[in-house]
């Protein structure tokens, strides 16, 4: 393991955070902390407190005469946006992490978009057309990921329920590491028209049709996606 600079806090800790989620440092496994000092080459107080933010996170815990370890999976706050973020830094870690936010989005954005159509202001309609304007001009994998995000959050949030809107938190990161592999990958795909019909039956409060169309936008990130992984595996072997 190569040092890591002095006072690069956020480094530490996302260091530490891949350790563990890749399983290098196993669930349950006990944290020896000076010597993860010296491996890190950092100093004492920089992982103690990196392994603060940790605990925050659900990765570990410390008890008397146990000391610091990781706590189980199924402690661990999954939902937080720096672990999604960590999952996707190493999509081989767990590639079916894509699988599992697809499945997400197929609950929770067709129920989004009819509610949407139910619900949208001009406002929301404005953000969503701004966010079509994005996706139609942009020039590079980037801005193609960043427009779309803001697509899907103008989306939630045209649903007027706060609690949908919150989560993008869940889908933010994960669905911009999805779209800079697509787009990556199939850069000579245009995503507005699919993106349309959904605002096309948003506007003309179609509550069916806004629901079918996002139905149809999801078939096609699932195809795309699976075409994608196919190249990989294709490269990779």
């Amino acid at each position: 393991m190569t040092g890591i600079q002095r006072g690069l806090h956020g480094q530490i800790v996302e260091v530490m955070a891949q350790r563990i989620l890749s399983g290098q440092i196993a669930e349950g496994a006990t944290i020896n902390v000076p010597d993860l000092q010296a491996d890190l080459g950092v100093s004492l107080t920089a992982v103690r407190e990196a392994l603060k933010v940790l605990t925050a996170k659900g990765l570990v815990d410390a008890r008397q005469k146990r000391g610091t370890f990781v706590r189980p999976r199924s402690d661990w706050n999954l939902l937080d946006p720096d672990m999604i973020r960590w999952h996707f830094a190493d999509a081989d870690v767990r590639p079916e992490l894509l699988e599992e936010l697809h499945e997400v989005r197929g609950i929770v954005e067709p129920a989004a978009a009819r509610l949407a159509a139910i619900r949208a202001e001009d406002s929301n309609l404005v953000a969503l057309d701004e966010a079509l304007e994005a996706m139609a001009s942009a020039r590079d994998d980037l801005a193609a990921a960043t427009a779309d995000l803001a697509f899907h959050r103008a989306l939630l949030a045209a649903t007027g329920n706060e609690l949908l809107t919150k989560m993008e938190v869940i889908m933010e990161t994960g669905l911009a590491g999805r779209d800079r592999l697509v787009h990556k990958a199939k850069p000579s795909d245009d995503p507005v028209p699919s993106h349309r019909r959904v605002v096309d039956a948003v506007r003309a409060h179609d509550p069916e049709g806004a629901e079918l169309a996002m139905r149809e936008l999801l078939a096609k990130a699932a195809l795309d996606l699976t075409e994608v992984r196919g190249q990989g595996r294709g490269r990779r072997s």
